[in-house]
């Protein structure tokens, strides 16, 4: 037990320092990785980049007191690019990867990507997915929805799930009053209504996270990384950037 306990104290004293903020403070510049072909999250043109992880990348930068500088990647490389030290960040519209803990860190989400459901923006009786007995979900055939709605289907008896080929054929369907609701990502649901304000989100019925991703390691920089996003988060900034790509 002694020589346990020797070997991991050891252990903990050859580890080297984290220094990935200290290196970031010296360069005054914050490498993000991205795949700029997502939009509206990130598009690249003869502009340069934009979108909504672009400008979350330069509000975090500015609160940390850093440049951003954006480094394009396919999206099957990021990982690699990160834990090669190409980046010292991805921010790519990355779901929170469990499977990778081993090497990467997740930051606090900040946009949820999940199922919401979608009503008229009149509707007062459905609030949430229990409120559908007697209804019509419409979905888009073999989407995540569809999945997550023939699920409900066998909670609520008089429950109708009604596939379209598209997600935007599901949302019309109820605006022109052929469905009660609609079950979609909500990416696609908040595009829509960005253009469509006779409908409005109910409820968040799933959720898929979207974080920043550093190296396991850089624990200095993740901390300072979660810090800035809370005060963007605090602020309203962060929904000010949210809604300004995809409708408030």
């Amino acid at each position: 037990m002694v020589f346990l306990i020797f070997l991991l104290a050891f252990i903990v004293a050859c580890k080297p320092p984290d220094a990935s903020w200290e290196r970031i403070q010296e360069t005054g510049v914050l490498k993000v990785g991205l795949d700029p072909t997502y939009p509206p999250f990130e598009v690249a043109n003869e502009n340069g980049v934009s979108g909504l992880d672009v400008d979350l990348a330069q509000a975090l930068a500015a609160d940390l007191g850093v440049e951003a500088e954006f480094v394009y990647f396919g999206f099957d490389g990021l990982y690699d690019a990160l834990a090669m030290e190409q980046v010292n960040v991805l921010i790519s519209a990355l779901v929170v990867a469990p499977e990778r803990s081993k090497d990467f860190a997740f930051s606090e989400p900040y946009f949820n990507a999940g199922q919401v459901l979608i009503v008229p923006a009149d509707n007062t009786e459905i609030v949430g997915m229990a409120d559908l007995d007697g209804r019509i979900l419409a979905v888009e055939l073999g989407a995540l929805g569809h999945v997550e709605a023939t699920t409900w289907a066998k909670r609520i008896p008089d429950l109708t799930v009604r596939p379209y080929p598209t997600g935007d054929e599901a949302l019309t369907a109820v605006t022109e009053g052929k469905a009660d609701a609609t079950l979609i990502d909500a990416i696609g649901g908040r595009l829509f209504l960005k253009e469509q304000p006779q409908l409005q989100i109910a409820q968040e019925v799933t959720v898929e996270p979207f974080a920043i991703v550093v190296r396991i390691e850089d624990e200095q920089l993740l901390t300072r990384l979660n810090t800035s996003l809370e005060k963007l988060r605090q602020s309203g900034e962060l929904e000010a950037i949210i809604g300004k790509w995809l409708g408030d």
